[in-house]
Order: structure tokens, then C-alpha cells, then sequence
């Protein structure tokens, strides 16, 4: 018997550009794979099927046989044009003519420009103030004179709320970046792809996740055509609203949100892709945001390959989160390229942090000549390297905090440091990162 969560029932007049349409009253059950079969087909000429190169860094690092799915040379330069197009492409004349509003982190944005530029439709995409930059030039630029870009609300559910309004009072489809079927589907034929451009089927595949769009079409898709590959969903630590919601059993809203990672920073994930996603029986995972920026620099510098935080998630996830066994097939997706090269000082940041490689402290320094001499003599190491020296407080007291930060060569000569400054005479705090006082002083 077939799942029913992996089935769609057609029960009204709907035709779409691509000529398909369903009689009302029409009781016809339809396989995912159909519906990803179906959306494969209107996305020929318009999606580009992305090529699956082998990644030797990876490979080397795992001992697998790695592979990425480069999305990031998708239209738009992620896929989310392949979820937007399929939706837009089945609307009937009605619907196109009252225009068609989404919310977007950036991604799903340009996705649904492009397709309302090339199906002719008016369009209205509304992205929070968090949006890098370069993606809302993007949309701009995709979206042409077809689309109004409307910057507003501090996180993408803020945004979505002001998508639903407009949708609501105007008339406009409402274009889900992950939770509508047409959608999912959409984004569901990378797992046709992968399939078929691999020429076996893979051991494991992993995909980031945000809303869980991308994940439930691919995971769906594999269940249905290959069960015994493994599917794997990471997700950034600062925003698991996935792993929230499968513990929990219905979608929660996330009280706390790290939306460094934005492509995939969603403090609710969708009605629709939930159910799917558990049905699935995908593993989710998540990793720190510190190690998705170390992977983008290594994507960059060893790999020549431009990935956004969300892009490099599932890459990330690699040889720690997600364990795959030496010899085996894996599938990286790597989801988005649109990164925004004015963050790459954070990533580097971030990046050093998560390895170890730079802390912080709080120094009180004596208000004497010599103190700060003292300090570079007897406390750093001959590889330490003082990158931030900044007086949080000046008065008239004995002595001054200055905000020290402290790039070291190696993990292992934190342990030395850490022990000639507890040596020292000076007063000196760590400032730890994810403290309030981390969030304040750096």
C-alpha cells in the first residue's frame, strides 16, 4: 500500500503553462516520484541539471568517495529556482493575473523572480534587513521590471508574515520557500539527478537544511526509488528547528535564533515538509557554525568554490556529525553560492574561533608605565600574536580592563597560555564565546 504521505489527491480544475490540468472531482493518487517526474519537465530548459564532481579534499579527509551537487552554479546560483518555477508553472489564468508575494532569506527570492520574469507573471518578494547585500541585488536584477523588492522585519519569519498579509489582501499565490507540495517537489528533483548523473545509487547523502523544503523532496524521492540509501539533514546548532520539531512531533517556534547561517536560519519548520521528513526516515544532524565557516574557506582555497554559510553546511558536517564508512559513496549537496564577500572577515573570525586559534580576554592593567611591556614578556608566547588591544574603561583608579584578543598558532598552545596568565599578577578574564559578554565586546 502506498504511503499517504507520499501521495497527492487532485480534486480540482487547475492548468498550469505546461498544458496539465485535472478534472474537478478527479480522485487520482500520485507517487512523490511522479510529482518530481512531472517537475522535472517543466523545469527543462529553464533549471540547469548542475553537475556531481568529485571532491578529493573530501574524499581524502573521509576516506569515502565524496561528491558534490553543485547547486551553486543553479540559476540563481542556488536551487531554489527549481521549487518556485514548479509552483508558478501550474497556476491557472486567475492566478496569474493577481500575481504571485513570497518571503525569502535571499535564495527563494531570486528563484521566484526569475520564474516570475520568464512565465511573465507580476511578482513582489519581501526579504528581511538581515538579507546580504548581494542577495537583494540579485533579485533585483533577476526579477527585472516583473518584481518588487520590499526590505523589511528582522528575520525571515518576519518577512513571511508580511508576505501572508499582502497575499491575503490582494489576492496574490503565496509562493512557500518550503512548505507547498509543488514546491518540495521541485526541489525534490536533485534527487532524480543525483541518481541518474551518478549511475548508481550513492550509500549516503547529505543535504542542509533550513525549512526543510529541500530535504523532504530529496529524502522522500530516494525512499521511494532507492530505500537503502542513507539520507542525512545537518543543520546549523544556532537554528535546529527541525531537530526541535521531530522531537517534539509538530513544528516549534524557536525562541532563539543564530541567523549567521541565513539560507537556512528558520525558527519554524513547514506543516508540509515535517510529516514528510519523518515519513523519510532521514537522520538529522547539527554543526556548529564555526566549522561551516572553516569549510567555506577550505571550499574557497582549496577548492576554488564559492559557497554561502548554508552552502557549505552539509559538507561540514563530514568525518565529525555525520560518519560515513571508508570506501563508501557519498553526496554532498552543496545547496547556494551567493555569498556576499564583505562577511568573509566574520567567516575568518568565526572560523579561527572554532578552531581555537583566537581568544579573548579581559586584561585589568596596572596604570603604570611598563604594565603592558610586562604583559608582551612575561604572559605571550614567541608564536602569540595580539590582533585586538582595546581599553574597555579609562579613569582615574589604579588600574584599567582592556579588551585583548589573541591569535595563537596552534590549539594545543591555548592550555600554555591560559596557564602563564593564571601565573601572572594581572587580573584576566577569558571572555568565552556564546556569553553575554562574547556577544557585547566582539
Amino acid at each position: 500500500m502506498r504511503d499517504p504521505s507520499t501521495t497527492v489527491r487532485s480534486t480540482t480544475q487547475n492548468e498550469g503553462v505546461d498544458g496539465a490540468s485535472t478534472a474537478a472531482g478527479e480522485d487520482r493518487s500520485v507517487s512523490f516520484t511522479e510529482e518530481c517526474l512531472a517537475a522535472a519537465a517543466r523545469l527543462a530548459g529553464v533549471a540547469r541539471r548542475t553537475p556531481l564532481e568529485p571532491n578529493r579534499r573530501l574524499s581524502e579527509t573521509t576516506g569515502a568517495q565524496v561528491w558534490l551537487k553543485r547547486e551553486d552554479l543553479q540559476v540563481g546560483r542556488s536551487y531554489k529556482l527549481r521549487g518556485a518555477f514548479n509552483l508558478l508553472a501550474q497556476l491557472g489564468a486567475a492566478e496569474r493575473a493577481a500575481g504571485a508575494v513570497c518571503a525569502s532569506a535571499g535564495n527563494h527570492g531570486q528563484g521566484v523572480a526569475y520564474a516570475c520574469a520568464s512565465l511573465g507573471l507580476r511578482g513582489r518578494v519581501h526579504v528581511p534587513r538581515t538579507t546580504p547585500r548581494q542577495k537583494r541585488e540579485r533579485i533585483a536584477a533577476l526579477g527585472g521590471h516583473s518584481v518588487e523588492l520590499v526590505v523589511d522585519g528582522d528575520t525571515y519569519d518576519d518577512a513571511a508574515a508580511l508576505a501572508a498579509e499582502y497575499a491575503a489582501r490582494t489576492g496574490a499565490t503565496l509562493v512557500p520557500a518550503f512548505d507547498d507540495r509543488r514546491t518540495i517537489a521541485g526541489q525534490g528533483t536533485i534527487g532524480l539527478e543525483i541518481l541518474d548523473e551518478l549511475g548508481a545509487p550513492p550509500d549516503v547523502v547529505v543535504v542542509p537544511v533550513g525549512g526543510g523544503g529541500l530535504l523532504a523532496g530529496v529524502a522522500t524521492l530516494l525512499r521511494e526509488r532507492r530505500p537503502d540509501v542513507r539520507v542525512v539533514g545537518v543543520e546549523p546548532k544556532g537554528a535546529a528547528s527541525m531537530t526541535v520539531a521531530l522531537r517534539e512531533g509538530v513544528p516549534v517556534l524557536l525562541p532563539d535564533l543564530d541567523s549567521f547561517v541565513d539560507g537556512a536560519a528558520v525558527r519554524r519548520v513547514g506543516d508540509v515538509s515535517l510529516p514528510l521528513v519523518r515519513a523519510s526516515g532521514a537522520e538529522l544532524r547539527t554543526v556548529d557554525e564555526g566549522r561551516v565557516c572553516t569549510e567555506m574557506l577550505d571550499l574557497y582555497q582549496v577548492d576554488g568554490i564559492i559557497a554561502e554559510p548554508a552552502g557549505a553546511l552539509a559538507s561540514a558536517a563530514l568525518g565529525e556529525e555525520v560518519d560515513v564508512p571508508p570506501g563508501s559513496t557519498v553526496v554532498c549537496l552543496l545547496s547556494g553560492g551567493n555569498n556576499d564577500v564583505s562577511r568573509y572577515a566574520e567567516v575568518v573570525e568565526r572560523s579561527l574561533v572554532h578552531r581555537g586559534l583566537k581568544h579573548y580576554f579581559l586584561v585589568e592593567f596596572p596604570q603604570e608605565p611598563g604594565a603592558l611591556r610586562r604583559f608582551l614578556d612575561e604572559v605571550l608566547g614567541p608564536d602569540d600574536d595580539i590582533v585586538l588591544f582595546e581599553y574597555v574603561k579609562r579613569d582615574n583608579r589604579e588600574t584599567g580592563p582592556a579588551l585583548v584578543g589573541i591569535e595563537i598558532s596552534s590549539r594545543e598552545g591555548y592550555e600554555p597560555l591560559w596557564a602563564r596568565m593564571k601565573a601572572s599578577p594581572l587580573r584576566i578574564q577569558l571572555v568565552a564565546p556564546g556569553t553575554t559578554a562574547y556577544r557585547f565586546l566582539v
